[in-house]
């Protein structure tokens, strides 16, 4: 037995000793408690009233398991199998990345913009998990939203996503950096997307779960093509979206400028640089004329 007793009292005590090393303690609280409301399907409420619940040994090797992956550096969220994102559940493991607090803005002002007019066909591309185009179609019902990725794990993975959430979104594989013919129709109204943006310099600077994990091809651009999924989105926008539609796209901080004269080279009309709740130059709209 690696707990003193079968409780939840106990998992409590050998989850903290297991992490304290690793995390703060207000982390460590935190991931404890996910894992429990998780493997029971509580509310917080419940953790409270039911400290003193026997486990089973099945729920103990969970919680073991658990602790090697988190010892091991594996994300909370692929751990778990899930994370929410603009208030909905999404599964997550390593075929995609794990959705960002930050991209939520993106699909917050994506949304804002569309509100009014909600019969409007809007492409997701580089979709990962789906979570942009699925949290698009969960407040713009009346949208016609599929999403494109190069991944056919991402794109197996979102499309699980959408019969979880029985959300009508549709995810298909696709070259971005391509001519795009695979694509669903050749007509919408708007192209969101979040794609990979981080140099390879950077990996230096970042967090070993997040190298050891998440999936390079979704995270990183060569060093000295920083922005070439822009342009080339840019460029098939022109073909594909329709005369007054736009492109709304999250961006690395350091690159804001570059994105915003790429557009306006290429004709786009008020290309607007939007700051994140951080303060960080994050996301960029542009109108097609």
């Amino acid at each position: 037995m690696f707990v003193s007793s079968n409780t939840i009292d106990a998992i409590l005590v050998y989850l903290k000793n297991g992490l304290k090393d690793l995390f703060s303690e207000r982390e460590v609280k935190i991931i404890i408690q996910e894992l429990i409301l998780k493997r029971f399907n509580w509310t917080k409420t419940d953790l409270i009233s039911n400290k003193d619940n026997r486990l089973s040994e099945s729920d103990l090797l969970f919680f073991r398991g658990c602790l090697k992956r988190l010892q091991a550096n594996e994300p909370l969220q692929y751990v778990i199998g899930s994370t929410f994102f603009y208030d909905l559940e999404i599964k997550t493991d390593k075929r995609a990345l794990i959705p960002r607090p930050e991209t939520e803005e993106l699909v917050d002002w994506v949304v804002k913009t569309f509100q009014s007019k909600q019969d409007v066909k809007i492409l997701d591309l580089c979709s990962g998990s789906g979570c942009i185009a699925l949290a698009i179609k969960s407040q713009l019902n009346k949208a016609i939203v599929s999403g494109i990725d190069l991944s056919i794990e991402a794109i197996s993975l979102a499309n699980e996503n959408a019969k979880l959430l029985e959300l009508n979104v549709e995810f298909y594989e696709g070259d971005v950096l391509g001519d795009l013919a695979e694509l669903p129709s050749k007509s919408f109204d708007s192209w969101v997307s979040n794609p990979p943006y981080i140099p390879e310099s950077d990996k230096v600077e970042m967090a070993e779960n997040v190298l050891n994990y998440e999936p390079g091809l979704a995270l990183f651009v060569e060093n000295h093509l920083p922005i070439v999924f822009y342009e080339r989105i840019a460029e098939n926008g022109l073909k594909f979206i329709n005369k007054g539609g736009g492109l709304f796209f999250e961006i690395h901080e350091r690159f804001g400028k570059e994105v915003v004269e790429m557009l306006q080279s290429k004709g786009y009309l008020d290309v607007e640089l939007k700051k994140d709740l951080q303060g960080k130059d994050r996301m960029v709209r542009a109108t097609l004329p």
